[in-house]
């Protein structure tokens, strides 16, 4: 018969403490899963964000109990997210600066197989330090020239072993790992987020950097374009209406003969030319 347990092992008691405590510290909990994530990507980022992001990896279990103790509206929801292995973010950052902030921190890493190669994948020529034997197997079958010289094997010239968005072979990702060849970007994506009382998706947290600065830039220079047209002075548009408004004003006074300092070049030019072509619709023209 089993009895409910009243001791927990150290390590969870920890957690689930620490998931009771966090949340009312920081504005914003976003979690991440772990599926396509690898545990050495977390290092890196928890050095990076010290001070303004807290990363806590957790137990789906042990999270949702803790976390479905709490008086914080949306909770639930963020808590019915959390199946499988999980990470959890507290911040007081937006959670779409957070994501943004993720994907600028890609790094490469090594593949393994069934991985997409992120890039144009290249075994650079040069000293393996690999003793021959099965392995030049698996050269030859990446398609990389090989020779052997003073006990190792030597790569005669650069190979590409796969090219960007092919799949990437258990036995190539091997190779690739002992040559020390990272051919997979990997990045962390937020899957949800709870602040101020509203959860985000993941397409919410999604934000094309470059598309939205595109966007601001075309808007800029048509609303510029406009006022421009409309002579709707900035500080920003003076210097051009004014440059507008002289070059209609010196147009003007070219095409009504308005001689000045600056027109009477170009006035005295065009009339020569109305003159040339006015004899040339003269010449054998005869009065009936």
């Amino acid at each position: 018969m089993h009895q409910n347990r009243t001791k927990y092992p150290q390590k969870k008691a920890q957690m689930y403490q620490q998931l009771q405590e966090l949340p009312s510290k920081y504005k914003v909990i976003a979690l991440v899963r772990m599926e396509k994530v690898r545990s050495s990507q977390l290092l890196p980022l928890r050095k990076k964000f010290k001070g303004e992001v807290e990363i806590v990896s957790i137990k789906d279990k042990v999270a949702q109990k803790s976390l479905s103790t709490l008086k914080i509206p949306g909770i639930e929801k963020l808590a019915a997210n959390l199946v499988g292995q999980c990470v959890l973010m507290f911040t007081n950052m937006s959670p779409i600066k957070l994501n943004i902030l993720l994907g600028k921190n890609k790094i490469m890493m090594a593949a393994r197989g069934g991985d997409k190669a992120s890039i144009d994948v290249v075994i650079k020529a040069g000293n393996t330090g690999i003793t021959p034997g099965p392995i030049l197997t698996d050269f030859k079958e990446a398609g990389v020239s090989t020779k052997i010289d003073q006990g190792t094997v030597w790569i005669t010239k650069d190979s590409i072993a796969a090219k960007k968005g092919d799949t990437i072979s258990g036995k190539l990702a091997t190779l690739l790992s002992k040559l020390d060849v990272k051919a997979v970007e990997a990045g962390i994506v937020l899957n949800s987020a709870l602040e101020d009382k509203v959860i985000y998706n993941q397409e919410e947290l999604t934000v094309d950097v470059e598309q939205y600065r595109a966007a601001f830039a075309k808007a800029h220079q048509e609303a510029l374009s406009l006022s421009i047209a409309i002579g709707y002075v900035t500080k920003e548009n003076v210097n051009m209406i004014l440059a507008k408004a002289a070059q209609q004003a010196r147009s003007l006074a070219i095409e009504a003969g308005f001689l000045t300092d600056d027109t009477k070049d170009a006035t005295i030019q065009r009339a020569h030319g109305q003159a040339k072509s006015l004899s040339g619709k003269l010449k054998g023209y005869s009065p009936q």
